[in-house]
């Protein structure tokens, strides 16, 4: 367990400090609260264009990592549904540098129509890339939609379309940054080996000057309970057939979730693991075969298997079947049928369960 302090600035920065004696370097994470759930419908995308944007400057920092290099740090960010993640790792000497550009980029962004429309076009190529013209890329967007109707995590980080991205406009850019990049809408962490007591007047220092933008709410829709399976066949140019289920979960939050953790490194944690053994092993049905969990905070986040098939060759015999005591259940059956009802040699299937 990692003990840790915590506290919450006037401002309602949420700031969580540890020390760690073994490591020479300090760890700085800043967390917002701004995913792919706190989106509008028509103006998907926007959390993920962030974290580019701030990366492009302030209005006192042109550029954000020049001063880092030159701590001898560095620093990346992640988005995913629920928040976007900012981090820097530098000598515990120059701690004072991160929190310095981290507060300033927190209210002065300086996005300017010359800047947005660079990272627009840098978002739009990443699309393109990853999801349009890669096999198997549109994949998870597809069974997204088929586990979803409602609730924004029918859409992945990067979006709905490259349409969305490429009509945004500075004021609807500006509103995004003013709505979720404030203070009480973030929470701060810092890792190293200085007093924490001392790292929370570091943060004092740097954070509680600035004043909290307050926003509404998000309205954020819940997904009803899915009734009935939903399925999609999807023909792509693609090297082999692939089979996505989806079963929803509780959140990120739910007791249930450490159980779904749970049964998917016992289904799919290894080549050791229950379907790997079944589908791959003995039945040689399949290439490979995976199982996770989302981790998404709200309720009804899924839990996906992706797979991969093959053909078995004709002359190559099968191996006989594990006895009955060995094999995992329904679930693996009902994977099983549903590669032997395939009618296409090169579909990419998803279902929702």
């Amino acid at each position: 367990m990692i003990e840790y302090k915590k506290k919450i600035l006037a401002n309602g920065l949420t700031v969580v400090v540890n020390r760690d004696p073994v490591s020479k370097l300090a760890a700085v994470n800043i967390l917002y609260k701004a995913g792919a759930r706190n989106e509008n419908p028509e103006r998907t995308g926007f959390a993920h264009l962030f974290e580019h944007l701030m990366f492009r400057g302030t209005r006192r920092i042109p550029n954000f990592d020049l001063p880092v290099q030159m701590a001898c740090g560095d620093n990346n960010a992640f988005t995913n549904n629920d928040y976007t993640d900012f981090y820097i790792t530098l000598p515990k000497d120059n701690v004072e540098t991160a929190l310095w550009l981290e507060s300033d980029r927190m209210e002065g962004l300086d996005i300017t129509p010359e800047k947005l429309e660079t990272e627009k076009r840098v978002v739009i190529e990443e699309f393109r890339q990853r999801y349009l013209n890669q096999p198997y890329g549109d994949q998870p967007m597809l069974l997204r939609a088929l586990a979803y109707k409602v609730h924004p995590y029918r859409w992945a980080t990067i979006g709905l379309t490259p349409e969305h991205i490429a009509q945004a406009t500075p004021d609807e850019v500006q509103a995004f940054y003013r709505a979720h990049y404030r203070p009480s809408n973030a929470i701060l962490s810092i890792s190293a080996d200085i007093d924490e007591e001392k790292m929370l007047d570091l943060a004092e220092k740097w954070f509680e000057p600035l004043a909290n933008r307050p926003a509404a709410p998000d309205h954020i829709r819940q997904e009803p309970v899915q009734t009935a399976p939903r399925r999609e066949v999807a023909e792509r140019d693609v090297p082999a057939t692939t089979v996505s289920l989806a079963f929803h979960m509780g959140g990120r939050t739910s007791p249930d979730f450490y159980i779904a953790d749970l049964v998917s490194d016992l289904l799919a944690g290894g080549d050791s693991a229950r379907l790997y053994t079944h589908l791959v092993k003995e039945q040689r049905l399949l290439s490979s075969v995976n199982a996770y969990i989302s981790g998404d905070v709200d309720p009804d986040s899924s839990s996906s298997r992706a797979s991969s098939c093959r053909r078995r060759h004709p002359n190559r015999p099968k191996r006989p079947s594990a006895p009955k005591s060995k094999r995992s259940g329904p679930g693996l059956r009902r994977i099983t049928r549903s590669r032997r009802s395939k009618t296409s040699s090169k579909p990419t299937r998803s279902s929702a369960n």
